[in-house]
């Protein structure tokens, strides 16, 4: 099951005359998720976005320039981004931009992606979950 993108959901709703028929519907749901990272760097001065270590980016099956949301647990924020590719092997989780403001050094968030189902897909969607380690490295058992 492949999410779909939100420009082909849209599409789709174009093209059909009654777009709340129940047959027509999408359904946003959690694609995959990377829990409880810990935050490495933030850069106040630089394009707003977070930036993910490639190894955990593949794991989680988030793409460059994705959207995300970020919750962070320390201080409750919640913001909405899109991912730059870090990396590889580093650990790095660097907030960019304003969102520096949402997140100091050593905080634990959770970045979450999503995906467009269509409501049968979705009964059975099951989001992936990574689990990196206290130095934001791939826990592999």
């Amino acid at each position: 099951m492949q999410p779909r993108s939100e420009s082909k959901v849209n599409a789709y709703f174009l093209c059909h005359a009654n777009p709340f028929n129940i047959d027509a519907m999408w359904v946003q749901m959690v694609k995959s998720k990377i829990h409880r990272v810990k935050v490495t760097q933030a850069e106040l001065h630089y394009i707003g976005s977070i930036t993910i270590d490639r190894v955990l980016m593949d794991a989680a099956g988030l793409l460059p320039f994705e959207r995300v949301q970020v919750v962070n647990i320390n201080n409750g924020e919640r913001l909405e981004t899109y991912v730059i590719e870090g990396v590889p092997n580093t650990g790095i989780i660097c907030l960019n931009g304003p969102a520096a403001r949402k997140a100091q050094v050593g905080d634990l968030v959770i970045v979450i992606g999503y995906g467009y189902y269509t409501p049968e897909e979705a009964k059975s969607h099951q989001p992936m979950t990574v689990f990196p380690d206290a130095n934001n490295r791939l826990v592999i058992d």
